[in-house]
């Protein structure tokens, strides 16, 4: 979006589920540390039951990706405005990723239809299998009144709907929007599809941009931000978090599943979005990647970082792979790393790719081995961050984050 009179849109609160915990705090705090929250080759949100967090009636009537979004958007409205919101609830808009859906209800009911005939199938089995089915229940729950729908873009699904709230936000078309994404397909058929894809590591292991990378590990969560109109959150008297400064998506328009091996189209996703943030690659302290762990991905994205930076640069800047911790949360990845993203501005602190020790010849960035380290930047300027999210379907959508003014 051009024009020297585009509004700024800051966040002011940040929500998570994830393997590392629950809460956005644990998902940084912990990453930091080198732990990680991949066992027996996923990604599982172990610590979370519903019946903890949820009423029994949210717990019987949503599927378990919408449950991971209500209890991230309650985290983060409660940031944003607590108990009473300082907007009008036309005002408010709701937009929340998926990239597969309610797939666990979707199984359980088949087998009750197998087992037990048609006419036992759950009336509530379309209503919690559908992709908007996360972005309607925030929405109930909160009261939010403005824009509400699911984006349903795979694996950069999250990220696309952090860019939507963006646009909304900057025409004027809602004071707030709560937005991010949310998954939760550790199911048999899950793991069935993507196995047969060859997509899924053998190993169980994450090691994105490693040498001996051999496909990515499935992981499950949510990641809600609350974005707000930055003059608007400030007379109110917001924290802020940081700025969604930035916004870029281009198609590969090449291949369902395999990355454009040139990068053009996903650097160009990266150029659209520093120049909607009106920054240059000189700007950029941290790329948070995609980095899956696959041969193709880290490949073509390595090239594309490259190619928008500028290959000199671009081997200045600190890349780490939130999947290298969590896995790959599909439809939320976009949106959790977003929120790692924030939490890296803030604190100064860039988590390590954990895996990562034997290089690969072929990808030569910084890809932050071994530890963590501190976010260095000496231009005077809040930081600045990349988080990249690409997709099957030829999808790619690059965010420009920046720290929060002191």
């Amino acid at each position: 979006m051009a024009g020297a009179d585009k509004k700024q849109v800051v966040v002011t609160g940040i929500g998570a589920v994830t393997p590392l915990g629950i809460g956005a705090a644990p998902l940084h705090e912990r990453w930091a540390a080198g732990e990680c929250g991949i066992d027996g080759g996923a990604g599982a949100c172990r610590e979370f039951d519903p019946k903890d967090r949820l009423s029994v009636k949210e717990a019987r009537r949503l599927d378990r990706f919408s449950q991971f979004a209500l209890v991230a958007a309650g985290e983060a409205i409660d940031q944003a405005w607590g108990e009473q919101s300082p907007y009008d609830p036309l005002r408010v808009g709701c937009i929340v990723a998926t990239g597969i859906g309610g797939i666990e209800t979707v199984e359980t009911q088949h087998d009750v239809m197998r087992d037990r005939g048609a006419k036992n199938v759950s009336p509530l089995g379309i209503p919690q299998y559908m992709p908007n089915a996360a972005a309607a229940a925030v929405s109930m729950k909160y009261g939010l009144q403005g824009q509400m729908y699911g984006v349903v873009s795979a694996c950069s699904g999250g990220a696309h709907a952090i860019g939507s709230a963006l646009r909304m936000l900057q025409y004027g078309d809602a004071d707030a929007v709560v937005c991010g994404g949310a998954e939760a397909t550790l199911t048999e058929f899950g793991f069935a599809c993507f196995n047969s894809l060859q997509a899924l590591s053998p190993t169980g292991i994450s090691r994105p941009f490693d040498a001996r990378r051999d496909g990515f590990v499935m992981g499950e969560g949510a990641g809600i931000l609350v974005l707000e109109e930055a003059q608007a959150a400030k007379a109110r008297g917001a924290t802020i978090l940081g700025e969604v400064a930035g916004y870029g998506s281009t198609s590969d328009a090449f291949h369902l599943t395999a990355p454009e091996p040139s990068g053009g189209p996903a650097s160009r996703a990266i150029e659209l979005a520093l120049s909607d943030a009106g920054l240059s690659a000189d700007d950029v302290s941290y790329v948070n990647a995609h980095g899956t762990s696959t041969q193709l991905n880290d490949a073509a994205e390595t090239v594309a970082i490259k190619r928008a930076l500028g290959e000199q640069r671009a081997k200045r800047i600190p890349v780490s792979s939130t999947k290298s911790t969590i896995g790959h949360l599909l439809g939320a990845a976009g949106a959790v790393e977003a929120v790692a993203t924030v939490l890296t501005l803030q604190t100064r602190v860039i988590p390590p790719t954990l895996g990562y020790e034997e290089p690969d010849p072929e990808l030569d960035l910084d890809y932050v081995p071994g530890e963590a380290r501190p976010l260095l930047i000496d231009n005077g300027h809040p930081p600045a961050a990349i988080s990249n999210s690409f997709a099957f379907g030829g999808h790619n959508v690059a965010l420009v984050l920046r720290g929060a003014s002191a």
